[in-house]
């Protein structure tokens, strides 16, 4: 809601197509306006431009609904393998941490990757991260 709200600066409840599509993009989905007028005819036939926040609900539900989870994960895994080593260690943990002004030391962010590495590596694999994303608690690996 907060982020249809920010759109509607009027305060109308409404929003306009193109200010969906940009509303849109700043989710992260790759629309252009082409696409944000078929989405909305399809739910709405008789729609004339202006998107209310439950028709808002509908559009963002189904886009949703088309995004492939692992390939969610594995975009947000990258987020945090800065050297693109395929793995998440200490250094990219601290990194990611700093960033986020959260003021862990060494062993508590040791700790956390500790938590899940089921291979004993010292780090985080894809395989690994995956597994955190999908499940939330780790594997009992033999």
């Amino acid at each position: 809601r907060e982020a249809f709200d920010l759109f509607d600066s009027e305060k109308r409840g409404r929003i306009t197509l193109h200010e969906l599509k940009v509303l849109m993009r700043a989710l992260g989905f790759q629309v252009n306006k082409a696409e944000v007028v078929k989405l909305v005819h399809d739910m709405d036939p008789t729609n004339e431009g202006l998107v209310d926040f439950p028709l808002f609900g509908q559009v963002m539900a189904e886009r949703y609904a088309e995004r492939d989870p692992e390939e969610e994960i594995m975009k947000a895994f990258q987020l945090f393998d800065h050297d693109a080593s395929g793995k998440i260690s200490l250094k990219n943990l601290r990194q990611v941490a700093r960033e986020l002004g959260e003021e862990l030391n060494d062993k508590e962010l040791q700790a956390m990757i500790d938590e899940f590495d089921r291979d004993n590596d010292g780090e985080i694999s894809q395989d690994e991260f995956l597994d955190i994303m999908q499940v939330g608690t780790p594997s009992s690996a033999a």
